[in-house]
């Protein structure tokens, strides 16, 4: 598992991979633009280009853009969906251009429309960003199930993937949070395991492509989206443990979106913490193993 965690591009991508090197991280994830306006923005050449040498030479192994929140591809406003189209097009080139393993996005809202005329438009959006796009994959995240928000299934999700003509670069992104406040129980081994197989069985766990690891503030099922940092909220030490040493995750990318300490994100220490909760989640499974046989 490629432990790390969301940090800012702020000044350059060169300084967002100084400061994953500086947290610990094996993975991060960016913003490709501010995260609450639709003004697109670039990468100078020669930043993409020294940030790609510096990504040949680890220790970072892979990098996620996460979409703008303002995107809505459920939206039939012309005006919204315009925007948003060109927005996620724009983070797919991005990822084109940086090798990124995938640009996160959350599937829209209804905005109080039926659900079976909401998850077309979902559909059509994504076969055309895709369409405008060369390879970088596009993850779908799972949701808390706040309001009319989509993607808080599994079965949304895959209706959502097949709406989209299957296409093979979408992937699929668990939050550990949004799974938890949509009332997946997932604070043993024995309740992940049987989740995960849920997931595996309605979408495949080919399509799982990244993690975020983020505790709760709030409880089972409270549909609410509201990150806690590692080990901290309702998941705890030995929730977030349990998320960590999951096997069918070995080998993704798991970053932490969390608050920090100081309101500024996760920190080398909350880094640290989640690589000793892998460990001990870890140990506690093949004890279980040893015991079992």
């Amino acid at each position: 598992m490629l432990i790390g965690a969301h940090v800012s591009t702020a000044g350059s991508l060169v300084q967002a991979h100084g400061r994953g090197v500086e947290r610990g991280c094996a993975a991060i994830q960016v913003f490709n633009q501010s995260p609450r306006q639709w003004r697109p923005t670039r990468w100078k050449p020669d930043d993409v280009a020294e940030f790609l040498e510096l990504m040949k030479g680890g220790p970072i192994e892979s990098v996620t853009i996460h979409a703008v929140y303002l995107i809505n591809p459920a939206t039939k406003d012309r005006d919204m969906r315009s925007k948003s189209a060109a927005s996620l097009i724009h983070a797919l080139r991005m990822g084109d251009e940086i090798g990124a393993d995938g640009v996160v996005l959350h599937p829209g809202s209804t905005v109080g429309e039926p659900h079976d005329e909401a998850l077309p438009r979902v559909g059509e959006m994504l076969r055309h960003a895709l369409g405008e796009s060369d390879s970088c994959r596009l993850l779908l995240e799972n949701t808390a199930g706040a309001g009319n928000t989509l993607g808080r299934s599994f079965e949304e999700l895959r209706e959502l993937i097949d709406l989209a003509g299957g296409h093979k670069r979408i992937g699929i992104c668990l939050d550990s949070c949004h799974m938890l406040a949509s009332g997946f129980d997932i604070d043993s081994a024995d309740k992940l395991t049987a989740t995960i197989d849920s997931y595996a069985k309605v979408v495949g766990m080919r399509r799982l492509r990244c993690l975020h690891l983020n505790d709760s503030q709030t409880p089972l099922g409270s549909n609410r989206d509201r990150h806690a940092d590692v080990a901290e909220g309702e998941l705890g030490p030995d929730g977030c443990a349990v998320f960590l040493s999951e096997p069918r995750f070995d080998g993704l990318p798991c970053v932490m979106e969390t608050p920090g300490p100081d309101k500024r994100g996760p920190t080398r220490e909350q880094v640290q913490l989640a690589k000793d909760l892998r460990k001990r989640g870890l140990a506690k499974r093949r004890r279980a193993a040893a015991r079992a046989a």
